[in-house]
Order: C-alpha cells, then sequence, then structure tokens
C-alpha cells in the first residue's frame, strides 16, 4: 500500500565517466533524499534517462534502491514502454522484485487515441497488484488524459493517483472536484509546485528535489501546515532553479544541479552530451548565484498539517 502524498524525486541515473552506473553516487543522492523526508523514490522516468537504460542495468537501480530505503519510503517504477506487452512485463517484474508502486505513461511513440490509451492503462493495471499512478504530460508525449478518459481508468481499483503535467493548473481542481480522495493528484511540473499544492494537490513529484531535497520537502510541508508566507519566501529562491526543469535538457540541467550540492555528477548518456559553451555559462551562473544565496531553513519536519 501507498500512501500518495507528500514529495516524490524522480531521481536521475548516475553514471561514471566510462559509462557505467554509478552505483556509489546513486546510494548518495537516495540517502540524501530519505534524510530530508521525501515521502517515496520515483526509478526510471525521463530525468531517469531510461531509454538509454539496459534492462539489467534498471534491475540493478530498482535492487540498490530498494535496498538502500528499505521500508522507509515505497520505490516506484516509471513504465514507458512501445508495447503493452513489453509494459505488462515491465509491471510485472517490478512487482516480483520488490516495487512498490509504479507510474505509467502512454504508449510511446505511437499517438494512441483515447480509447487506445485508456486500454493501454487498464491491461497494466490488471496484469499486477501494484497501485499505479498515471502520468498526464500532452505537452510532452501529446496524448492527454481527460477527465472522462480518468473516469473510465479508476474502475480499476489499483489506479489510485495522477502525475499532473498539462501545465493547466486548474486541472487540479477539476480533478479534485469530479473524483475526491478516489484519485490522488500530485504537480508533475516543478513552476508550479507551491501553487498546486495550495489549491489542492496532494503531492509533487519534482525534479529539482534531486539536488535540493530539503528545500522541496520543505516547501511541501509548510503548506501542508498553512505556512504559505514561509514556504514561498523558499519557493521565491526557488524558482530559477526550478526553470531548470521545464527544458529538453533538463537532465544535464539538474545534473550540473547535483553537482553543487555535492550529490551527483554531471555524466550523461549519449546521445545526450554535457551542456556547453553560452547555455552552460547560463545554467551554471544560475546555479552559483542560488548557491550564493541559498536559504536557512525553518524546520519543516513533524510540522502539524492544517490539511
Amino acid at each position: 500500500m501507498i500512501h500518495w502524498e507528500g514529495v516524490m524525486p524522480a531521481v536521475t541515473t548516475k553514471f561514471t565517466s566510462e559509462d557505467e552506473l554509478d552505483l556509489a553516487m546513486f546510494e548518495k543522492n537516495i540517502r540524501a533524499q530519505v534524510d530530508a523526508g521525501v515521502h517515496g523514490i520515483i526509478l526510471g522516468g525521463t530525468l531517469g534517462e531510461a531509454s538509454t537504460l539496459a534492462n539489467e542495468e534498471k534491475e540493478t537501480l530498482i535492487k540498490a534502491a530498494l535496498e538502500i530505503v528499505g521500508h522507509k519510503v515505497p520505490v516506484i517504477i516509471n513504465i514507458a514502454e512501445q508495447s503493452t506487452k513489453e509494459a505488462i512485463a515491465v509491471a510485472q517484474n517490478a512487482e516480483k522484485l520488490g516495487a512498490k508502486g509504479l507510474m505509467v505513461l502512454p504508449p510511446m511513440r505511437y499517438k494512441a487515441t483515447d480509447h487506445e490509451t485508456v486500454v493501454y492503462f487498464k491491461a497494466i493495471a490488471n496484469s499486477t497488484s501494484l497501485p499505479i499512478m498515471i502520468y498526464n504530460n500532452p505537452v510532452d508525449y501529446k496524448i492527454e488524459v481527460t477527465l472522462d478518459m480518468m473516469e473510465e481508468l479508476l474502475e480499476c481499483d489499483n489506479i489510485q493517483a495522477i502525475k499532473e503535467s498539462t501545465r493547466d493548473i486548474t486541472n487540479v481542481i477539476r480533478l479534485k472536484n469530479r473524483f475526491g480522495d478516489r484519485l490522488k493528484v500530485f504537480t508533475g511540473v516543478d513552476t508550479l509546485g507551491l501553487e498546486s499544492l495550495v489549491i489542492g494537490a496532494d503531492g509533487w513529484v519534482a525534479g529539482l528535489v534531486c539536488a535540493y531535497p530539503a528545500e522541496t520537502v520543505a516547501i511541501y510541508e509548510l503548506v501542508k501546515a498553512g505556512k504559505i508566507n514561509e514556504a514561498l519566501d523558499i519557493y521565491r529562491w526557488f524558482m530559477p532553479l526550478l526553470e531548470l526543469d521545464i527544458s529538453p535538457q533538463l537532465v544535464q540541467n539538474i545534473k550540473l544541479a547535483e553537482v553543487a550540492t555535492e550529490i551527483g555528477t554531471e555524466h550523461v548518456r549519449a546521445p545526450r552530451l554535457p551542456l556547453q559553451g553560452k547555455e552552460r555559462e547560463r545554467v551554471i551562473k544560475v546555479i552559483d548565484d542560488a548557491m550564493k544565496n541559498r536559504p536557512v531553513l525553518p524546520e519543516y519536519k513533524n510540522l502539524k498539517s492544517e490539511v
């Protein structure tokens, strides 16, 4: 069982300079996330460069994450496959390995119809007992999961949450109005994090949390405790960094931020390459400016929620 709430980082995959998995740095980052108070770990998303990972590497990361976190937080596996058959295989293998949940994208590459998308999601849900978060990101993946489609999907008891990344923040309210607590709503856009939480989102699947876990969790906990102004102070500082998440080079950007906070390296897997030239200078300046003004956080753990 997963309590679908809180901050869940979509973690990066750490590589060595020889393009092998860097499990030592992976462990350092995961421990930093857990120590900061995140509520789950999501493996194998876009930030995790999953499309470049071999199946055995994915298994290695799942096993390593499960060993690192123990029973402290759930490990959730992202599914972004090209065929229903492959997606089902990934889901069943994740369950066998001990993962606690799934985050499922619509079919990759093929722009499925609404009906095909619903059938795809249901086939995965019916193949496993793991709880599922649907990832709704029509901006990047060109398929929107509408409210009517979600109504059909909720016929599957284990479809329990949605990562809402339409960029239309009012969709958080629409989802809550229609489905109430039957569907837990997470924002998936870093630059809409605080706003989404204030209007009722249950959680935040975050990106810059990979480099700044404490700041991200602090914003969530302060909002839930009704301390909006304190959360806003951190969020204003955070915004230039959060904007690094809404870029085709978000992986390179966030890995540079992880270097600054000493919980990552900037090694990426080709065809991605480290940032170069003026764009690299721009991103490093954003990070350097933020590090010079990094806020002292209030005590954010064990706050009493007002929600």
